[in-house]
């Protein structure tokens, strides 16, 4: 059974619907949202588990697929133009090879159709030993995570995910269920073998990530025959917040040629 997605609305026109990867949120990618919003109707939304999104006991891509298109149905009278960051790059192409007839174009980023290497474990496992009771801000949490995660701007993504409340400082990420569905975060579902999205699919890859590389040119063409793949340089994973101004005109390109 599908939940009810928390969701944002910017700008009118064609919908344009933002899935983030993990850890991530609608805030996120609010900028990119405002930025797009002069052409689209953009709906950035929050995936089960993250965000302002209901917490659930299942987090795998069949259900979070099926919110994403319930939504769909719901807030959009003809079908949407789908970009997925990651996590969400595969909750995208899910939903475009299930229910084919919800998306007009696809745009994937930086995550192929396969299994990937994506966050590590320890990440999740880090999080979840932080003492939030015995701490007051943000930044006690990003120190308290340093042994474990040395990078700062990692550190800094994953304290997005800390809010704080009359209570004290909590996670808005459902950390348990995340960590017993992480082996599938990190797969891609057989039961997909066979099918095809056929319509205009555009793959963005961050040129110094490792998460998509020549070996994926074929999985790639297996499920989206009409996919064109764009190296975005100067960005890694997060190839929308390291190269925003390159990331948006391969989008605005893609959407306007297809």
């Amino acid at each position: 059974m599908s939940v009810k997605l928390s969701h944002n609305v910017n700008g009118e026109g064609q919908t344009l619907v933002i899935l983030h990867g993990l850890f991530g949120s609608k805030r996120n990618w609010s900028s990119i949202a405002r930025q797009l919003s002069d052409t689209f109707r953009v709906l950035t939304i929050d995936l089960r588990n993250h965000g302002e999104s209901p917490w659930n006991d299942i987090h795998d891509y069949p259900s979070m697929a099926e919110d994403v298109a319930t939504l769909i149905e719901n807030e959009c009278s003809e079908p949407a133009i789908i970009l997925g960051h990651s996590m969400g790059g595969k909750v995208a192409m899910y939903l475009s090879l299930v229910w084919p007839d919800l998306v007009d174009q696809l745009i994937v980023v930086d995550i192929p159709p396969a299994r990937s290497s994506g966050t590590p474990i320890e990440y999740v496992h880090a999080m979840q030993k932080v003492p939030l009771a015995t701490l007051s801000h943000r930044r006690d949490v990003e120190l308290s995570l340093a042994d474990t995660i040395p990078d700062p701007k990692v550190r800094g993504f994953l304290v997005t995910n800390i809010m704080s409340r009359p209570e004290g400082l909590i996670w808005i990420a459902n950390l348990d269920v995340i960590e017993q569905y992480f082996d599938q975060i990190l797969d891609w579902p057989d039961s997909l073998n066979g099918r095809q999205f056929p319509r205009p699919t555009l793959f963005l890859e961050g040129e110094h990530s490792t998460f998509v590389g020549p070996e994926h040119k074929e999985v790639i063409q297996h499920f989206f025959p009409s996919a064109h793949r764009q190296v975005i340089e100067n960005a890694g994973h997060w190839v929308h917040v390291e190269n925003t101004e390159a990331f948006l005109h391969a989008v605005r390109a893609f959407v306007g040629s297809s």
